[in-house]
């Protein structure tokens, strides 16, 4: 281990093996450990054994819910939008090879007390009974607007500069009801607060066209996809990749501590009394404590049931967004719903998940209204974890330290910090202009 490397990345969390990967096909020589002797970190994925351990101590599951080794339950779940940023770099570092996944049935949306699915077109918008009559035909305008908007035909922007007009401002000219503005801003465009309305327009129209660019590309339910047998397919995926261009891959190394020289800039990691030299070191949360602070809590819980979700048409996957206005919250609650469809438990049974950013210290209370529509559950386990962002500089200790994850059930936010860490760390963007079409393979049956 005496070696001298580019990198050193710590941790073999989502994030964690994807900046590996990037960092591996640019070239660069990287050694990748992790104190544990399982792929994933705090994105894990257990099955009913484990599960069982780390909620419930030492007390044996029953029999009646199935075979452990059938359970591949991701402690952080989250659905790819079939377009978006993840898929591009799944493809542009060739990973979708050792993938398989398959789309999502529904996405839904919670509003005044009902589940509705969320309209992406112009044409969905008509059909929606989410709103009445004069509104569906304001939101169908809105929504022509948004699909025909490209930003290098003036033509299609109406006179609107969307660079400098907010989106309160557009959706003002199309005169749209509070309660259309808040399903499409939170389940439509995917913000996570309000201040989108206050921004420049030009966020939130390119994240609606992603939705419904997504939402095309399989013609399912939803825009989103998943990977069979889960989450826990992808840190895997990445190692592969990453011996693939000689990268180093370690897990189970004891303590992983990083070296300082007398200026504060890390130079190694050392592990059970050898030290690897390095350039950078690349580290979730839990490696280098001292230098990130804790910013919130996601609370959530994790349900096994044997049914699909009431009024999601039946659906083997879904996710369901709950504005924050329509629970008089400060943040958005999210569920999400896998089954054995996506190979992630035994046949008939369901995993769902309801998280948000904990506002109290009684998640039971405080996730009621997402777990009130999952109907009858065999089984719960409620946990809260703490989120960290860090609160070093970069340039100064050599150090680059991921986010914990959000309360999010999308990928959006994750690989939005995994493309900024790359662009500090490399000094450059990643190119994400791929042909999308290169994953159809991999994607076959998520048709």
């Amino acid at each position: 281990m005496d070696e001298e490397y580019d990198v050193i990345v710590l941790g073999t969390g989502l994030k964690e093996c994807i900046i590996s990967g990037l960092l591996s096909v640019d070239g660069l020589k990287v050694l990748h450990m992790d104190r544990n002797d399982y792929y994933g970190g705090e994105s894990t994925s257990l099955n009913l054994t484990k599960l069982w351990k780390r909620f419930k101590g030492n007390e044996t599951a029953p029999e009646h819910l199935g075979v452990s080794k059938e359970y591949n339950v991701d402690m952080v779940p989250k659905f790819m939008m079939a377009n978006g940023a993840l898929v591009r770099v799944l493809i542009h570092t060739s990973v979708t090879k050792y993938l398989n996944f398959k789309a999502v049935d529904g996405s839904f949306v919670y509003n005044n007390g009902k589940i509705h699915k969320v309209p992406a077109t112009d044409v969905e918008a008509l059909k929606s009974n989410l709103m009445g009559l004069f509104e569906k035909r304001r939101a169908r305008k809105f929504f022509i607007y948004v699909q025909d908007y490209e930003e290098d035909d003036p033509k299609s922007h109406e006179g609107l500069d969307l660079h400098k007009v907010t989106t309160r401002e557009v959706i003002s000219k199309y005169g749209l009801e509070d309660d259309t503005v808040d399903f499409i801003g939170h389940a439509l465009a995917l913000h996570r607060d309000d201040n989108y309305l206050d921004e420049p327009a030009i966020d939130t129209v390119k994240r609606m066209k992603l939705y419904a660019e997504s939402l095309a590309r399989f013609q399912g339910g939803s825009p989103y996809i998943y990977p069979l047998y889960g989450l826990a397919e992808l840190p895997q995926a990445f190692a592969r990749l990453s011996a693939v261009y000689g990268g180093t891959y370690m897990l189970n190394k004891a303590e992983c501590k990083v070296e300082f020289d007398e200026n504060g800039k890390a130079y190694g990691v050392t592990s059970e009394g050898e030290t690897a030299k390095c350039k950078k070191v690349v580290c979730d949360p839990s490696y280098l404590p001292d230098k990130v602070k804790k910013v919130g809590r996601v609370a959530r819980a994790i349900c096994i049931m044997k049914h699909p979700i009431p009024d999601t048409k039946d659906s083997h996957s879904v996710q369901i967004i709950l504005p924050k206005k329509q629970l008089k919250r400060k943040s958005d609650m999210y569920v999400f719903c896998c089954s054995y469809a996506h190979n992630v438990a035994p046949k008939g049974k369901f995993i769902a998940f309801v998280s948000t950013e904990a506002e109290t210290d009684k998640p039971e209370i405080e996730l009621k209204p997402g777990i009130d529509l999952l109907g009858p559950v065999e089984e719960t386990f409620f946990d809260i974890y703490d989120r960290y962002v860090p609160t070093n500089t970069a340039d100064e200790d050599n150090c680059f330290v991921t986010n914990s994850y959000d309360a999010t059930t999308h990928f959006e936010t994750t690989v939005k910090d995994v493309l900024a860490l790359y662009s500090k760390i490399t000094g450059k963007e990643l190119d994400l202009s791929v042909d999308l079409n290169a994953a159809s393979a991999a994607e076959s049956e998520a048709a």
